[in-house]
């Protein structure tokens, strides 16, 4: 930071260096010539900050479980509706396997699994690490624990948006996925 009178190459004030005085154009009043302090950020905007992911994780989960619920007094399983035909169908599926239908009948390795992952998400977000991992972090923690309430609660996990050329998958499984790929491009940015 440098003032108009100081020249690019402006020396900042220290203890032993008195504040020198530069005229503001047209005003004659003397200003000190340093830079501002940084801001740090205020309580409020702190306070936000701290809570917007469990926020956003407790939005997530509310979304899976209610979409779940809806699905499943609306249809039975196996049944498809076409919304865009061909494109996008609801089709209701009892997944026992991961994410996307992936490696069926591991439901005790998948629970404990995402148990750990939700410990370790919780005590990650408990910092105040960037934003990136922030929103990352709290999308995974909402979409697992939604799907961990499934496999506890049912023994299989509801799936049901069917793009017709990916496996089913649910409002939990696309914020694990949108998640995850934030975590991966915080952790590719904190390398650069």
């Amino acid at each position: 930071c440098a003032s108009p009178a100081s020249g690019p190459k402006s020396k900042r004030p220290n203890a032993r260096t008195p504040l020198t005085t530069t005229t503001a154009r047209g005003s004659g009043l003397g200003a000190p010539d340093r830079c501002p302090e940084p801001t740090a950020l205020s309580p409020e905007r702190g306070r936000v900050l701290k809570h917007a992911p469990w926020l956003i994780a407790v939005c997530t989960l509310v979304a899976d479980q209610a979409t779940k619920a809806l699905l499943a007094v609306s249809m039975t399983p196996g049944q498809s509706l076409p919304l865009i035909p061909q494109v996008l169908h609801l089709t209701y599926v009892q997944n026992t396997g991961a994410a996307f239908g992936l490696l069926k009948g591991y439901q005790a390795l998948f629970i404990v699994f995402s148990i750990l992952v939700i410990a370790w998400l919780i005590r990650e977000l408990r910092g105040t690490p960037a934003p990136r991992l922030l929103w990352g972090g709290a999308l995974v923690w909402g979409g697992a624990a939604g799907n961990l309430i499934d496999r506890m609660r049912l023994g299989y996990v509801v799936d049901f948006i069917d793009c017709r050329v990916w496996p089913v998958f649910n409002v939990g499984d696309s914020a694990i996925t949108v998640g995850v790929i934030l975590l991966l491009w915080h952790s590719f940015f904190k390398r650069r």
